[in-house]
């Protein structure tokens, strides 16, 4: 992810009430993110989205004060499209294989509607705070699927387990987004196979059964909080 941060909370100047207004700034996001897709960060500025979108400059300037805010919410409508395939994949209560291939085609198509946009967002252009917070808003309501789709199809609520699974998506769909090969079908094959392995029982069974005692000290004592140390160490701190 791109390390620039992009201080405090970046917000639109005005939100659209109108349809009409809402329709321009859906213009106005679409056509950032085309430019960002094709020309990535160094070619995206508010006069060339400005003349793509077919509005003022002036138009655009109503609703985003500058380049910062209008990536920010190109991010947000992406985060949206994903909670939505999140939500829908399961809203009629299928089976788990229709489930994880619905999730898998639905995650992979928000990613390739515009398919240069993620690397650029992922390691090009500025993040604002709030979005770079594991506890956002957005965050825990991603979480909270997940651990609500686990429930749903193995019976059981393991938040490590949605944490899990939710990180280990947007890893295999982001790096995918980076190489090109997002849209090649195998690895649409291979997320159906791992969304599938964790809404089974089973997946719980291996990880108890693979997982020693002695993994689970090492743990214990990684997350031990540091303490001064007395000795001098080179690094100042030891573990208790």
């Amino acid at each position: 992810m791109s390390t620039r941060i992009a201080k405090g909370q970046v917000t639109m100047r005005k939100v659209p009430r109108q349809a009409r207004s809402r329709a321009t700034v859906d213009v106005i996001l679409e056509a950032g993110a085309r430019i960002l897709s094709l020309e990535g960060w160094t070619g995206f500025t508010t006069n060339r989205v400005a003349e793509l979108a077919g509005v003022s400059i002036g138009s655009l300037y109503q609703y985003f004060p500058d380049k910062l805010s209008l990536v920010d919410a190109i991010r947000r409508q992406h985060l949206e499209d994903c909670m939505a395939a999140l939500q829908l994949a399961g809203s009629d209560g299928v089976a788990p294989d229709e489930f994880a291939a619905r999730l898998a085609q639905d995650m992979i198509a928000a990613h390739l509607k515009y398919p240069g946009l993620h690397k650029v967002l992922l390691d090009e252009a500025p993040v604002s705070e709030d979005l770079r917070d594991p506890e956002s808003t957005f965050e825990r309501a991603y979480l909270a699927g997940f651990e609500a789709m686990l429930v749903r199809y193995r019976g059981t609520s393991d938040r490590t387990a949605a944490l899990a699974l939710s990180d280990a998506l947007d890893g295999v769909i982001h790096n995918a987004a980076r190489r090109g090969t997002l849209a090649d079908s195998g690895v649409a094959r291979a997320l159906v196979g791992m969304i599938g392995w964790f809404l089974t029982r089973q997946c719980d069974e291996m990880a108890q059964s693979a997982v020693r005692p002695e993994i689970g000290e090492v743990a214990d004592k990684a997350a031990a909080p540091m303490i001064e140390d007395p000795r001098g160490d080179p690094d100042g701190r030891v573990r208790p």
